[in-house]
């Protein structure tokens, strides 16, 4: 496909599936069909007009308050749909770079899409749903058998990945005798595994620790919060996943360049 033409075609799907997307982020917490019924207000319940839906222009068009009672529509919205769309045409950038297949191309765009629900739902609900976890790690290694990382690296990325978490969560119990990691993170650490394999993990492992460090200590020295605050740590393995899945072999080929 050309560069032109690839590039509209997935920034237009890029902007239909964050829609779409959102819909899961919303629904999925409070245990409703992402299918049923129509998108609707969530404050006066008025079902949405098709071109209230338009991705981004919709929310534009209105000023980001429903037509009907006034109230604010969230920001996060078209948030979702821009970034699914930046996130799409990176990986089709890193694509061309890399001479990916359009079967990796497809799975790691499905892997995106994931990851962006995952993200908002833990940072709003503190909750990474199975639904979309557990399918996940079967996803990502049926994807292996045909397209890399291959099954091996993927089998061993679900295994260190979900048994590093258990591991971390179980010491951090018998030190402290209180949770410090879900079974959420777990099982989203070892999705990961099974689509990156277990080398970008390893790296998403990293970035996120790091990151989530960051952003923990911030919080205490601007005393926000407390060393006993709980970070929603799916959302920094979120945006690690992201970062490895676009950049991740750039990162390991910097890294292992010094040895």
């Amino acid at each position: 496909m050309p560069e032109i033409p690839a590039v509209l075609v997935l920034g237009a799907a890029g902007l239909v599936i964050g829609s779409f997307l959102n819909v899961c982020i919303y629904r999925l917490p409070r245990g409703q069909s992402v299918v049923t019924p129509p998108s609707r207000c969530t404050t006066c319940g008025r079902v949405l007009r098709w071109f209230e839906n338009v991705p981004v222009l919709g929310y534009v068009a209105l000023g980001g308050r429903c037509r009907t009672c006034g109230a604010p529509i969230s920001v996060m919205y078209p948030a979702v749909e821009i970034a699914t769309t930046s996130l799409f045409l990176l990986h089709y950038w890193q694509s061309l770079l890399l001479g990916w297949p359009p079967a990796l191309l497809f799975s790691r765009l499905v892997f995106a899409a994931a990851m962006v629900v995952l993200f908002v739902v833990d940072l709003q609900h503190r909750i990474l749903p199975n639904v979309i976890t557990l399918p996940g790690v079967v996803a990502g290694f049926a994807s292996s058998l045909f397209l890399p990382p291959g099954w091996l690296d993927a089998l061993i990325g679900i295994a260190v990945g979900g048994g590093s978490l258990l591991a971390i969560g179980e010491a951090y119990y018998r030190f402290r005798g209180e949770e410090g990691l879900g079974m959420g993170d777990v099982k989203m650490l070892a999705m990961i595994g099974a689509f990156l394999g277990w080398q970008l993990m390893l790296v998403t492992l990293v970035l996120s620790s790091f990151l989530g460090s960051i952003v923990g200590v911030g919080l205490i020295v601007t005393k926000r919060t407390d060393m006993k605050y709980a970070l929603p740590f799916g959302t920094f393995l979120a945006v690690g996943a992201l970062t490895s899945s676009v950049i991740g072999e750039s990162l390991l080929n910097w890294y292992t360049s010094f040895y």
